[in-house]
């Protein structure tokens, strides 16, 4: 087996990596989500390690001896780190000449032949689902009989192998929590609306959905949903209360597990039966969710200790929806909202402006349907065209790109990339700060944030750091007009 290190290199301050397709750049207050992505395959290589880079605050020259005794890296890409992780890939290369590079993720997967030419020092890219593909690498198989990678040959060539087979079984891959415990430290792993510290994984895999702008289930993941079985869900969460104890919360980071009824009521039930959800039980979870879960799949949920709910509403006006192919009715995620306050289940929602059909119209209609819906916190993100997704080829044909493909600034802050001929990008950009101020600057939300710190004194610490972050994300977007 080959001495395989697993790695999200170091990029930007306070780059939300790990998320894998969830708008990578630094967030509005302190959020680092763990790799899964890579922490998957690192349980399933013998003697493997992983490291996470920009959530431990390392550098180059923090991680730079790994990679004196190792023989192969696979390293986590996305299209806004790219730049940045091609620059580690040389400094590996460099340190040690005789490794073998992978890169993996979304972005090398739709543009693998770009990516190998664009750096000298990556020698292959996994696509697919690259569980396996990562094993028969570190087996020390021969490149040209491994499916689902595009690889460098030696006379200089870049060869296509076949498409790898999507994983059917969820039940044959491990669990990650024992590398997550082995090679990261969870007090490093923040998310504004989950209990610190949290641990979060996926269930399951794929997403029904066909969301023009969402990037995994257009490319890695596909649109049907695969999970593990309910008991070997379990077992991970066993373990997670076993030996790691200083978690207050796990979220399902399935890209909307609620979605599974049938799945979810049950595993609900078994969670109860371990004691979520009763008296003096200390651990909550969470999920993704769309709105539209019925009420009694909610109840069931919250009987079985669910929380908080990360929900995807992206938008107030129904036909913008509909252009994106949300399969959502705002009708339907009111009343969805309603039934899950009443429940007493918290809400971090989710909406995103400059999407294709927006107006000055349609974003004011926005902002006043989340103050309507009142979700507890919000995340309010540009409309990001990742390649790989129906948006950006909507993007491509239109015409909408305004001047650049770059996601991001040169700091890590995300930037409007879409302009319409009745909408300019830099009037969307300053949206965003208008909608965050006109939703959290009500004397009802201060109110709301304020009664929820005065009743816990870890909430105001919390709280008071998160405000000097969102402060300084505000003063920063505007440095980077």
């Amino acid at each position: 087996m080959m001495r395989t290190l697993f790695l999200q290199a170091p990029s930007f301050d306070g780059y939300d990596g790990g998320a894998g397709a969830r708008y990578q750049m630094k967030r509005e207050v302190k959020s680092f989500w763990y790799p899964t992505w890579l922490a998957q395959p690192a349980a399933m290589i013998e003697g493997s390690k992983l490291i996470d880079a920009p959530a431990h605050d390392q550098s180059w020259e923090d991680i730079a001896h790994e990679f004196d005794t190792r023989d192969l890296v696979i390293l986590h890409t996305s299209t806004p780190s790219f730049n940045q992780d091609i620059r580690t890939a040389r400094l590996i290369k460099e340190r040690n000449p005789k490794i073998l590079i992978a890169f993996v993720g979304a972005k090398v997967m739709i543009e693998d032949k770009a990516s190998l030419e664009a750096c000298e020092a990556i020698d292959l890219v996994c696509r697919e689902e690259y569980d396996f593909t990562c094993v028969e690498l570190a087996e020390g198989r021969p490149l040209a009989e491994i499916d689902g990678i595009t690889w460098r040959a030696p006379d200089g060539s870049i060869v296509r192998n076949k498409d790898r087979a999507q994983i059917e079984d969820m039940d044959v891959l491990p669990m990650v929590s024992p590398i997550y415990k082995r090679d990261l430290d969870s007090t490093k792993y923040f998310g504004g609306y989950q209990r610190h510290p949290y641990v979060s994984f996926y269930t399951g895999r794929g997403c029904k959905s066909r969301c023009t702008f969402c990037l995994w289930p257009q490319t890695i993941s596909g649109h049907r949903y695969r999970h593990r079985s309910v008991p070997k869900v379990i077992e991970e969460v066993q373990y997670i209360l076993a030996e790691m104890p200083e978690v207050n919360e796990i979220f399902f980071d399935d890209d909307t597990l609620a979605d599974a009824h049938d799945f979810v009521v049950e595993l609900s039930g078994e969670l109860r039966k371990l004691g979520f959800g009763t008296p003096g039980f200390r651990v909550t979870w969470g999920c993704n969710a769309k709105a539209n879960v019925p009420q009694p799949v909610l109840k069931a949920m919250k009987e079985g200790g669910c929380r908080v709910l990360l929900v995807g509403y992206e938008s107030g006006n129904q036909q913008i929806l509909h252009n994106i192919k949300k399969g959502l009715r705002t009708d339907v995620a009111r009343q969805f909202t309603k039934d899950a306050h009443a429940l007493g289940l918290t809400i971090h929602g989710t909406f995103i402006l400059g999407l294709p059909g927006e107006t000055l119209e349609t974003i004011e209609e926005t902002i006043n349907y989340a103050k309507e819906i009142n979700p507890h916190t919000i995340q309010v993100s540009l409309a990001a065209p990742y390649p790989g997704t129906f948006l950006y080829k909507q993007a491509i044909e239109n015409g909408w790109f305004d001047n650049s493909n770059e996601l991001l600034t040169d700091g890590g802050n995300q930037i409007a990339q879409l302009s319409y001929p009745h909408l300019s990008s830099a009037v969307i950009f300053e949206k965003v700060e208008e909608f965050y101020k006109r939703f959290y600057f009500r004397p009802s939300k201060i109110w709301e944030i304020v009664r929820e710190m005065l009743t816990d004194w870890d909430m105001m610490k919390r709280r008071l750091r998160e405000g000097v972050e969102f402060f300084d994300f505000l003063r920063r977007r505007k440095e980077a007009v």
